[in-house]
């Protein structure tokens, strides 16, 4: 047996024959002794040719166009041809949806004529007609853009190609980016093209002239460049100018084709645009209804065009996230921060929000203060803890996971002035007194410190499961788009999906069989209910101590180093306690319900009750003659009460849900075939009925 010590394990690579630079079949081996294995030693091949290509067919899926021309590229090159892009089309609502592939050789070379009317030099074209080719449809499907294979051709009228001469094509020969940097690097350094090839050659260990590019390239390249670096800042300037006027355009078209749509935008003194915001119909409406708290993300921003790119948030009665508009800033001044506020509360009709949560920026929070003064401005935690580690990790050392775990610990303080010793102490002891970041964090204390956000209006979106709902949204917008107006469009294909999205019915079964707790349920939304279920589930934990004013203390029957003061006024049917949850959230906090229960209270008071929260609230499209709410005519209003009451009550059990589901079918084709058996008349009854996404 051979022992691991005399053992010498090797990887052989050879170039696959597809020609393909990035393409190796591996292979594996053994040998007694010695660094390398003799050619008598058996190889196992371990990995196959990644270019086996799926030819192409009709009804193939692709998340991309650029996705499916890529693969449609690779199989090209393994049969012997190459392809370039034909035609495409553009639609408002989907921009490009059709993409049209073909042959190199496809179509027949324009005669071109001189100034003068002559002829041109002919030169031979390499087009003869050949008709195959690849034609691409783009399709939504559940907010998702797909391309999907609509004809497919792979009939040639010339000869292919064999390996060694297809790769010698203009559409192979591409320097690939680790290469562009190996010859800019070599081509400062003052080497002359022919030895850039041949070092280059050395490096990859392959024969001479097997380069996927030609000499000539590399000296195209590097001429090409040059000329770039000159001329890069005035060609972004002028792709950013000519993409920011193009989604002008098409805000312009949008409002023509959509009243409820609304955009606006700045210019500078040169008559450029700067900035420019927009915001959708079913937005606004939703914003009526749940815009008391709002989440403005700027997180994000281009490096193309060096716009930064602002999110408005919310959260409406099912948890769920809520699309309110966006904006694309010039800069992160608070003038620009201040635009972009006053064009939101245009938007929304004049409606400022209770609490405001955003970034730490310090420019951001003078304009809140300057646009919004009556609403509270609020710092998650997510924001703050993410840039922990970059501000202090370095600086700080090995003694940066004790400063952590002191940091955290400022988010359970319970009052100011403990909070306040606890800060001073803490950059005593870690030296950090003139460092500017913890001079940051302390100059917005009052925006992120518990002490002092306690009791703000925040409708449950400080949390990590709300950061990472708006995670998801930004990632579904952020991807490798080439110009602001794809960028524009996807924003409107999320948001669209989003509104349009239901979660699946959730059956709510009680814990406690506490008469509160039955009651909520056929008021709240499963969402709102199950926080409040929580609460009361907790509540049985607690013990109570009356105090001769008449309020209580809570205390936990285990953990006994923290209390809360709970304040019950019977002749009102007030109850406030001191952890502040209610005024925070809209649910009442256990200690609450452990004195409501106590009391032998069978059901909430209507006031603990938040609107936003309740099953009935929907989003309704507003009349703007008569400012009410409706759908269609008033009968449809009435049917639509009489559904969601049905709906809400068979929602509560599984065994009252199936039984609507099968009588309602079944008494609703009764009626719609008693409908069609009515006769016609020559009266046209108008009806303006639209389908909403509601609770």
């Amino acid at each position: 047996m051979t022992s691991l010590a005399t053992k010498n394990l090797w990887i052989r690579k050879q170039q696959c024959p597809c020609g393909d630079w990035k393409c190796y079949i591996t292979y594996e081996g053994d040998s007694e002794e010695g660094s390398v294995a003799p050619e008598s030693v058996k190889e196992e091949k371990i990995s196959s040719c990644r270019a086996m290509i799926i030819t192409p067919y009709v009804g193939m899926v692709f998340k991309s166009d650029d996705e499916a021309f890529e693969h449609y590229g690779n199989f090209a090159r393994k049969n012997g041809f190459s392809i370039r892009k034909e035609r495409s089309r553009i639609s408002p609502q989907l921009g490009v949806y059709k993409r049209d592939f073909v042959c190199y050789r496809s179509g027949f070379a324009p005669v071109k004529r001189k100034a003068n009317g002559e002829h041109q030099r002919d030169r031979k074209s390499v087009r003869c007609g050949c008709d195959a080719k690849m034609y691409l449809s783009k399709e939504v499907v559940d907010g998702v853009s797909q391309w999907f294979v609509v004809q497919f051709s792979n009939i040639h009228n010339h000869e292919l190609l064999e390996d060694d001469q297809v790769r010698l094509l203009p559409a192979y020969r591409k320097i690939h980016e680790a290469d562009q940097e190996r010859i800019l690097l070599l081509s400062k350094a003052g080497f002359p093209i022919h030895r850039i090839v041949k070092m280059l050659e050395v490096e990859k260990g392959i024969q001479g002239g097997h380069l996927p590019f030609l000499e000539r390239d590399v000296r195209n390249f590097v001429q090409n460049r040059k000329k770039i670096v000159q001329e890069n800042e005035a060609l972004l300037s002028e792709k950013r100018e000519n993409d920011v006027l193009e989604l002008l355009e098409v805000c312009k078209a949008m409002k023509e084709a959509d009243v409820e749509f609304v955009y606006d935008f700045t210019v500078d003194e040169n008559e450029k645009v700067e900035n420019i915001a927009w915001s959708y119909g079913d937005s606004v409406n939703a914003n009526a209804m749940f815009g008391d708290v709002i989440y403005f993300d700027t997180s994000h921003r281009s490096i193309t065009y060096g716009l930064l790119f602002g999110v408005w948030f919310g959260i409406d009665n099912c948890g769920r996230t809520i699309f309110f508009g966006c904006v694309l800033l010039q800069d992160e001044t608070p003038q620009s921060f201040a635009w972009a506020l006053q064009a939101f509360l245009r938007f929304m009709r004049g409606r400022c929000p209770q609490t405001i949560l955003s970034d730490l920026d310090p420019g951001l929070r003078d304009a809140v203060r300057s646009e919004f003064p009556g609403t509270k401005h609020v710092i998650p935690v997510w924001n703050i803890i993410n840039k922990v580690p970059s501000w202090f990790s370095l600086p700080l050392g090995s003694r940066y996971a004790e400063f952590k775990s002191e940091f955290n610990a400022l988010f359970n303080i319970e009052n100011t002035e403990e909070f306040e010793l606890q800060w001073s102490q803490m950059i005593s002891v870690f030296g950090l007194d003139s460092d500017k970041h913890i001079d940051l964090l302390y100059s917005v204390r009052a925006s992120w410190a518990q002490p002092y956000v306690r009791g703000y209006f925040l409708a449950r979106m400080a949390t990590t499961a709300y950061s990472k709902s708006i995670d998801a949204f930004l990632k579904g917008i952020f991807t490798q788009h080439t110009c602001l107006r794809s960028f524009f469009e996807q924003v409107g294909i999320s948001a669209n999906f989003q509104r349009q999205s239901h979660q699946e019915t959730q059956f709510t079964n009680l814990r406690t069989c506490i008469p509160i707790e039955e009651h909520a349920r056929s008021i709240l939304t499963p969402y709102a209910f199950n926080a409040l279920q929580q609460e009361l589930s907790l509540a049985m934990q607690y013990a109570t101590s009356e105090m001769a004013n008449g309020s209580y203390i809570i205390r936990h029957f285990k953990r006994l180093d923290g209390e809360w003061l709970v304040f019950w006024l019977p002749e009102d049917e007030q109850i406030h306690c001191s952890c502040k949850e209610f005024e925070s959230s809209g649910i009442l906090c256990r200690h609450a319900l452990h004195v409501l229960v106590i009391k032998n209270y069978f059901q909430l008071p209507d006031k603990y009750y938040l609107s936003r929260w309740r099953r009935e609230c929907s989003l309704l499209v507003e009349d703007e003659n008569n400012n009410q709410s409706i759908i269609g005519g008033e009968w449809f209003q009435e049917y639509q009460s009489l559904a969601e009451t049905l709906f809400s009550e068979s929602s509560i059990t599984k065994d009252r849900s199936d039984f609507v589901r099968k009588e309602l079918t079944k008494e609703l084709n009764r009626i719609l075939n008693e409908v069609r058996n009515l006769p016609e008349t020559d009266e046209v009854c108008n009806m303006n009925v639209t389908v909403l996404p509601n609770s």
